[in-house]
C-alpha cells in the first residue's frame, strides 16, 4: 500500500495560498488544490477510524492554506486558514493522490451531493 518515495526537491505554496506544488527529483510537478487537500486530509479527523467513520467535509471551498511545516524527512503538516492542522501529509500519500486527484475530487463531489452538503 504505502511505498517509500523521496522527498520532493520542492514545495511551492501559490501566492493566492489556494494550492501546492511539490516538484520532484526528476522536476515532475504536481499540483494540488487546497480544498482538495482540506477534504482528503489524512488525519483521523477527517479519515476516522474505519471507512464507516470517514466525514464529508463541506463548506471547504474557499479554503487556503496558511503555512507548511516539515515532519522529518517523510512529511509536512499543514495549517489550513479553518485552524485544521492535524493531518500528517507523507511523500507517498502525495504520490498516491497525484495519480487520483480526478477520481478523488469526484468521489467527494458526489458525497456531498447525496448528503445535501456544499462545498
Amino acid at each position: 500500500m504505502s511505498q517509500t518515495v523521496p522527498p520532493p526537491k520542492g514545495i511551492v505554496v501559490s501566492r493566492d495560498r489556494r494550492s501546492l506544488k511539490l516538484i520532484d527529483a526528476e522536476g515532475r510537478e504536481n499540483t494540488f488544490a487546497a480544498e482538495l487537500l482540506r477534504v482528503s486530509s489524512p488525519s483521523a479527523e477527517v479519515q476516522g477510524h474505519s471507512p464507516e467513520q470517514r466525514v464529508t467535509v463541506a463548506g471547504k471551498r474557499d479554503v487556503t492554506i496558511r503555512d507548511v511545516l516539515p515532519v522529518g524527512h517523510y512529511a509536512i503538516r499543514i495549517v489550513f486558514d479553518d485552524g485544521h492542522d492535524t493531518g500528517l501529509f507523507t511523500w507517498s500519500y502525495f504520490h498516491d493522490l497525484a495519480g487520483r486527484q480526478e477520481a478523488v475530487w469526484n468521489a467527494y463531489l458526489e458525497a456531498l451531493a447525496a448528503k445535501g452538503l456544499s462545498r
